[in-house]
């Protein structure tokens, strides 16, 4: 049986939304995207690459997913370890209006999200991965599908754009398991999913 790994870019202040350029994600008017690329360094990188390297499939948000779409299946060199993992793996995208996807690989997810994700970690060996879909990572937490949370966050503050962790996001506790710092200043921190928060006083 796989985890379910969800893996997310933010900037110190919780915004995940258009991490890899300016046409990336615009919605609401956001007009910050790339924030993330002036931090991209070797350690960075590597972090990355480890991370896909563990992984036995990948459950994206039609966001998402479009946007590797229309990039990973150009990228043909056999020796790119993500290229390699993201066209030769099988993909799972939700979407309640996606019919035809052309990427290889592809199967369209659209009814019981809780039980069709039950279904596919227990069929995958391997880490089922989720990027970036900040939409779909929140729904994995609310209905208490995730195993482990890589949060990459960037020395970086925006005050604008969609936030990962907004109010109403169901409380979660989480046990502190890794995690480190890149020459560039991006803080890479790994957690296990530990249920709901227990709470006290001083």
């Amino acid at each position: 049986m796989g985890k379910l790994v969800v893996t997310t870019f933010l900037t110190l202040d919780g915004v995940y939304q258009g991490p890899g350029g300016p046409e990336e994600d615009p919605r609401d008017g956001f007009t910050q995207g790339g924030w993330s690329v002036p931090y991209g360094d070797e350690d960075f990188g590597r972090f990355v690459t480890e991370v896909f390297g563990r992984a036995g499939a990948f459950l994206l948000g039609r966001r998402t997913y479009d946007i590797f779409a229309g990039y990973w299946p150009h990228v043909t060199d056999p020796a790119d370890p993500i290229a390699a993992r993201l066209n030769g793996l099988p993909k799972y995208v939700v979407s309640s209006t996606l019919a035809d996807p052309r990427w290889t690989g592809t199967t369209v997810l659209g009814g019981d999200l809780a039980g069709e994700v039950t279904a596919l970690r227990a069929r995958t060996d391997g880490e089922v991965q989720v990027h970036g879909s900040g939409a779909l990572a929140r729904s994995l937490l609310d209905l208490g599908l995730v195993d482990t949370v890589h949060l990459l966050t960037f020395p970086v503050v925006l005050g604008a754009g969609r936030r990962l962790f907004p109010e109403g996001t169901a409380p979660t506790a989480f046990r502190h398991t890794g995690g480190g710092v890149t020459g560039a200043g991006v803080s890479i921190r790994t957690y296990e999913v530990a249920g709901r928060p227990e709470y006290g006083s001083y």
